[in-house]
């Protein structure tokens, strides 16, 4: 489930409680090598954190133009790309109340720069990156010093 040709990313994102803590988990690899990123919020949602896991991966690159292969276990995050509803998104500027906006632009304009293809895996099976991804998510969210989820906390107050 390489990408010979390129960077593969695996990605995982968890919530304690929805919302609550939460947590993503990241594995970039790159020619045999493999870099894990994690990161943890004391309180978002889970879908947040399946975005996070995919944006903190793209974020961590140093160079534009990659071929990418994505697998993550989130249809929402799945589906919105192949899908073309994230596009849609855009064009209507998310009218109708539609979740994550501030992750979904900062995920377009990273998407922008590279050529991604994304696969949906079964979460919680046999796949010991998406494993390792959940791994690593949860033991974030479960983690001290979590970092705030500000425009989501924001958002919060203000209902």
């Amino acid at each position: 489930m390489l990408n010979e040709q390129g960077l593969t990313i695996y990605t995982d994102g968890s919530a304690r409680g929805n919302p609550g803590r939460g947590g993503y988990g990241t594995i970039l690899m790159w020619k045999g090598q493999a870099k894990e990123l994690s990161g943890g919020y004391r309180l978002t949602t889970n879908n947040r954190m399946e975005l996070m896991s995919v944006i903190a991966g793209l974020e961590a690159l140093t160079r534009k133009g990659l071929d990418i292969v994505i697998y993550s276990d989130s249809q929402y995050v799945v589906k919105a790309v192949k899908e073309g509803w994230l596009e849609n998104w855009m064009r209507t500027n998310f009218k109708g109340g539609k979740k994550n906006p501030d992750l979904w632009k900062r995920f377009y304009v990273l998407s922008k720069q590279h050529s991604i293809r994304f696969h949906w895996v079964k979460g919680h099976a046999d796949n010991p990156y998406n494993n390792r991804c959940d791994e690593l998510a949860t033991s974030a969210a479960d983690g001290r010093d979590l970092q705030v989820d500000e425009y989501y906390e924001q958002e919060q107050r203000s209902h």
